[in-house]
């Protein structure tokens, strides 16, 4: 193949390497044009298969040349033939008109001594290429210097895109950009920090053009060691800023005040202490995160590599493997120990998955008869800042430094015209539609994530925060709901009995009330223990439980990537244990929660609730929660290790064997028709 490909420099084809003009010529095809023949004259057969397609991109680059090596021999042939002087007539002349041209001669000439120097390149490449008796071995070792580029100094130095590790392509216009492509572009808008950027968009592994003596193990082992080194010689200025101030101990404002979303006063204390510092003391500096001696080390074990007289794949693997180890180690040093990974994990663990029950208990008191009314779309988020103000007040500390980077939003607020009030207007349906929703269902948290958690911390992995959050919230708030309902119309009931104590037929009239609400209460305890005992199972057995794992992984690792998959897989857990990635349950959860709402609501704000209308919520909410209590103890779930805490919550749920009795028969009630008497 060596000797096809120098003889191809030189002009010559063969089976390997064809002239497509003649091929196409030969199967009888017209021939191409001029600018496509320059451009495609001479190609690898393509029936070659032991080429893959990264070796034969870079083979027929190379093959142009033999193309215009003979393009331009032949041209200087012709020009300098001086046959027509010999001859003495003018039929060579009239043949060949162009060669009397006496500046075309000069030309030619000039091409040729061109010509001569570039077949001596030629001819030292082969004389090398005979005497070395691993060539290709050798070639591999050559192409190393790309890879110190990239795993030295971060730096991509491909100008003519040989290696496999490849820039995103910006160059399409966006009417050329794909979903996925524009979607990449509005995330690196809203990265902004180019580091933020390259770290997760800007590389990526060039499929064609890896070769096959590299895995792709190995291929993005190379990728993420590059990214890491670029990241800690290039660092955000920003964290030497915050870092200086954090040992120069700022004093802070109380976080309260900075808990109602914007975080104005934080960066004022910021501006000002920072400007108190030395130049020197802000100044960034890739050596405080990458010294210079593990620099060398990378570095030395590349030389290695390439003085080495014989390439070992699996020398070169341990090398990239150590080199990586290195990166990631220093990156873990930066993320979880100065950037204080631990703190904002447990933070975000307070906040986003409600440990802090106190607080959203608070908030969603002080916010309860906000949310009896339907949303407005241009006020709802500063609404809701008043109740969550109060909240922060009553519970949250001076010493929390993170409240301040939790914002509430209110990102869809629905216009009220689309929502129907339950409380004004009960609606049971048996398929949840858009209408049906509660407008509130759309709060989130926003958190205020700083460089280089943002390494971290990706949008992706908060937008999964926020749809735990979401789904905790509404079950908290059904809780408490179904609590409230109770203890509000039992004050009214009991302060009732004491006013009229000492009228007799008052008294009959409100045990007659009494006899008529038992069965109406009975139902809301059941959907009390049902959501007791969901919101038990998510808080204890799923969420504990995946962040005692979690810790324990923080400890025992010192690799960065590593902590990446540990949290990947701790968030996993929680949504797929939690049931929030299976459709047929999370649905029949949301409209537990729903029916809970709504029978709640009904008892509250009616004298005399309509007993039709009760029974119709009683009856959807025993086929919700037989479907689910069905679903969930079948073998695909309660068999499996993906909830290995669910045997607990079934077992909690039917410790009595109610659910068991009445899921037999509940699935497929049909209404009683109404009988007529039968005559005697």
């Amino acid at each position: 193949m060596l000797q096809e490909l120098l003889l191809s420099l030189l002009g010559f084809t063969g089976d390997l390497i064809i002239d497509d003009n003649q091929h196409r010529y030969s199967l009888g095809l017209p021939s191409l044009s001029t600018v496509s023949a320059a451009s495609s004259a001479f190609k690898l057969a393509a029936d070659l298969s032991f080429i893959n397609p990264s070796d034969r991109d870079v083979i027929e680059r190379i093959v142009k040349l033999g193309f215009y090596y003979r393009e331009l021999d032949r041209f200087a042939t012709k020009s300098r033939n001086l046959s027509w002087i010999r001859s003495g007539s003018g039929e060579d002349v009239n043949k060949f008109p162009e060669s009397r041209s006496v500046y075309r001669r000069a030309i030619a000439n000039g091409v040729v001594e061109v010509l001569s120097v570039y077949r001596s390149a030629v001819l030292q490449i082969e004389q090398k290429l005979l005497a070395d008796h691993l060539p290709i071995l050798g070639t591999v070792t050559q192409g190393l210097n790309k890879l110190a580029s990239w795993m030295v100094y971060g730096i991509l130095q491909d100008p003519h895109d040989e290696f496999f590790i490849r820039s995103q392509d910006d160059s399409k216009s966006e009417k050329e950009l794909s979903d996925s492509d524009m979607h990449r572009k509005m995330t690196r808008l809203k990265l902004g920090d180019s580091s933020l950027v390259n770290w997760h968009l800007g590389f990526h592994i060039s499929l064609d053009m890896l070769p096959e003596y590299i895995n792709m193990r190995v291929a993005e082992s190379i990728l993420f060691a590059g990214k890491a080194i670029r990241v800690l010689r290039n660092p955000s200025p920003g964290f030497f800023v915050k870092d200086s101030l954090y040992h120069h101990k700022i004093p802070r404002q109380s976080r309260k005040n900075q808990g109602l979303g914007d975080h104005f006063s934080f960066q004022k204390d910021t501006q000002v202490a920072s400007a108190k510092l030395s130049v020197d003391d802000l100044e960034p500096s890739g050596e405080d995160l990458l010294s210079q001696s593990e620099a060398d080390k990378i570095e030395t074990m590349l030389q290695d590599l390439k003085d080495s007289t014989e390439f070992h794949k699996r020398s070169f693997e341990c090398a990239v493997d150590s080199i990586r180890s290195i990166a990631a180690s220093h990156l873990w040093q930066l993320v979880v120990v100065r950037a204080d990974l631990n703190g904002h994990l447990k933070a975000l663990k307070d906040y986003f998955l409600l440990a802090k029950g106190d607080f959203f208990q608070c908030f969603l008191e002080e916010s309860r008869q906000l949310m009896r009314l339907p949303p407005r779309q241009s006020t709802a988020e500063a609404d809701l800042l008043v109740p969550f103000q109060m909240a922060a007040l009553k519970t949250i500390s001076d010493d929390d430094k993170y409240f301040s980077r939790v914002s509430l939003r209110m990102p869809s607020a629905v216009n009220p015209s689309q929502v129907d009030v339950i409380k004004s207007k009960v609606r049971v349906a048996s398929s949840s539609t858009a209408a049906d929703l509660d407008g509130w269902d759309g709060i989130t948290l926003e958190y205020s994530i700083d460089w280089p958690l943002q390494l971290f911390f990706s949008q992706e992995v908060l937008s999964k925060y926020c749809r735990v959050f979401q789904y905790l919230l509404r079950l908290k708030r059904t809780q408490m709901e179904l609590e409230k309902s109770w203890a509000s119309v039992m004050h009214q009931d009991h302060s009732d009995f004491a006013e009229h104590r000492n009228d007799p037929a008052k008294c009959s009239t409100l045990q007659q009330r009494r006899q008529r609400f038992r069965p109406m209460w009975r139902v809301r305890e059941h959907m009390a223990f049902l959501i007791r005992n969901l919101q038990f199972y998510i808080q204890v057995d799923v969420i504990e439980s995946q962040w005692n794992l979690l810790q324990n992984h923080i400890q025992d690792s010192r690799d960065f990537t590593e902590l990446v998959n540990f949290h990947q897989e701790y968030l996993s857990a929680l949504i797929s244990q939690s049931f929030l990635d299976i459709g047929s349950v999370s649905r029949i959860l949301d409209s537990i929660m729903k029916l809970c709402l709504q029978y709640c609501w009904s008892l509250e704000n009616q004298e005399s609730p309509n007993t039709a209308q009760l029974d119709h919520i009683t009856e959807e909410f025993n086929k919700k929660s037989n479907s689910l209590y069905t679903i969930l103890r079948s073998s695909r779930l309660a068999g499996s290790q993906r909830a290995p805490f669910l045997r607990r919550f079934l077992l909690r749920l039917n410790f009595n064997s109610f659910f068991e009795a009445t899921a037999r028969g509940v699935l497929n009630v049909v209404r009683p028709r109404p009988s007529l008497p039968i005559l005697q």
